[in-house]
């Protein structure tokens, strides 16, 4: 059998446009922005648009998703529109630096090499967990994959953590975990639903739409074992944007906007307070 694409049962209505009920808003101010927005007037986004529910494609093939929507209510904001080009997750920084695109927005989280290289801009926060084969026994965390094959995402914070797991495993005398990667999501998933790994490596927002999508196949297998801030990447070469950005995004916090987006995708607990 093969593995579905999301579908929009997991939330009737995904394709109504969220400014139709969306408080009016005023653009922010758009003096630093860089050229490539200004005299295009599009807004660039690096994506891996294939892991729900924060980016992926629906049944038109169109991309959907807390950080698509998100992205282009800041658009919006900048008075511009929003453009998205799709990539695998590992490739995102460096196509930011080469200049493919004038932001990431795809659940990057904050990291100290990663701020040297570029800047973020705080925007949720994020939690990992595991997804497994329903009805399999639930997990505490990597450890106990000690021995076993787990799926996961080349470049991700998952295979990370996973691989620190493995040091404390061996250290302990311990088989390590079997981490086969994959470039994207679909396949690590279709590893899990035919029962040829334990686990996927993933975030926990991942494994609870997951769950609630198809939960006679997947189940959230873990409890959230790692908590860490989410940001908008940004060159550093360009802090008029990440200005821009920064404002954009308090309004949406202040209006309301920003936690209509959260509470519609059963992310309420992952959202900031809005700035005072």
């Amino acid at each position: 059998m093969k593995l579905p694409f999301p579908r929009t049962r997991i939330a009737a209505g995904l394709a109504a446009c969220l400014a139709l009920t969306a408080p009016a808003v005023s653009h922010a101010d758009t003096s630093g922005l860089p050229t490539s927005i200004t005299s295009t007037g599009t807004i660039t986004y690096c994506s891996a648009v294939s892991l729900p529910p924060m980016e992926f494609f629906n049944d038109k093939q169109q991309p959907v998703g807390v950080d698509i929507e998100l992205g282009n209510l800041l658009a919006s904001r900048l008075g511009v529109k929003a453009k998205f080009i799709n990539m695998p997750f590992a490739g995102l920084i460096p196509a930011l630096l080469a200049g493919h695109c004038d932001a990431i927005l795809s659940q990057l989280f904050i990291k100290p090499e990663r701020l040297q290289v570029i800047d973020e801009i705080p925007y949720m926060n994020s939690q990992e967990g595991f997804i497994l084969k329903a009805g399999t026994p639930k997990i505490t965390g990597p450890e106990d994959l000690s021995g076993k094959k787990a799926a996961s995402v080349t470049g991700t914070t998952a295979t990370i953590l996973m691989q620190k797991a493995n040091k404390a495993l061996v250290a302990a005398g311990k088989p390590p975990i079997n981490i086969i990667m994959f470039p994207e999501n679909a396949p690590a998933l279709q590893q899990v639903q035919f029962g040829q790994v334990a686990a996927y490596g993933v975030s926990y927002e991942a494994a609870l739409y997951y769950e609630r999508l198809m939960p006679k196949v997947f189940e959230s297998g873990s409890p959230p074992y790692f908590h860490i801030a989410t940001g908008i990447g940004v060159a550093k070469s360009t802090p008029g944007l990440k200005t821009a950005l920064t404002v954009a995004l308090a309004g949406l916090m202040r209006d309301g906007t920003y936690s209509m987006v959260f509470n519609k995708w059963h992310l309420e607990d992952d959202a900031l307070p809005a700035p005072q």
